[in-house]
């Protein structure tokens, strides 16, 4: 007689607020158990690069929360999505100022996503990937700037912009991930769950 597995099934702690990241891990067939932002200093450190800040950002977001009594026994997924230019870290536009500088220097040149995850493990693994991103934004006059700026899509995206919204419109082309551009690599998210034990297809 065939015994069935007693193991039970993975359980998984999205760490963030975005409510894009929970959209997207969705189309994974997979919805979070329980969805918790983490609570980490996110300023970059002296002469931090773009790459190494989005890992470690992602990185931190998911130790975290290790102990946290409601992550108890879960898998806890931690993200961070980077705009580079160069090699400057885009901030999140928190004010129209900020677009507006944003869309000014990301106007007409290519740019950077740097979309990295960290998978903390119950037993004390840690798992990560980083998707890089090349994106191409048309050059943008001053009234594409000023009609962008007046719909609002901006506040608190990295760079000034949401690439799901009507951003992609201005935008000329894409190498590599759109999805990592929104917020989260499906690709690389697929293959590191199930390599930790989720069933996806």
């Amino acid at each position: 007689m065939t015994q069935l597995s007693t193991t039970p099934a993975p359980r998984l702690l999205l760490a963030s607020a975005s409510p894009r990241r929970r959209e997207l891990i969705t189309r994974l067939g997979l919805e979070p158990d329980l969805t918790l932002a983490a609570d980490i200093d996110e300023s970059a450190a002296d002469r931090e690069l773009p790459r190494a800040y989005a890992r470690r950002m992602a990185r931190e977001k998911a130790l975290a929360l290790r102990e946290d009594e409601a992550a108890r026994g879960m898998h806890i997924l931690g993200g961070d999505t980077v705009v580079s230019c160069g090699h400057r870290i885009l901030p999140k536009a928190e004010d129209e100022a900020t677009a507006r500088l944003c869309l000014a220097l990301l106007s007409g040149r290519r740019h950077r996503v740097l979309s990295a995850i960290a998978l903390a493990a119950p037993d004390g693994s840690l798992r990560e990937r980083l998707a890089e991103t090349v994106v191409r934004f048309k050059p943008l006059s001053a009234e594409e700037i000023d009609g962008y700026i007046a719909g609002g899509e901006w506040h608190g995206k990295a760079g000034g912009y949401a690439i799901q919204g009507s951003a992609e419109g201005l935008i000329a082309w894409i190498s590599g991930s759109h999805s990592a551009v929104v917020g989260l690599p499906l690709f690389e998210t697929r293959a590191l769950l199930r390599a930790a034990g989720f069933a996806i297809s």
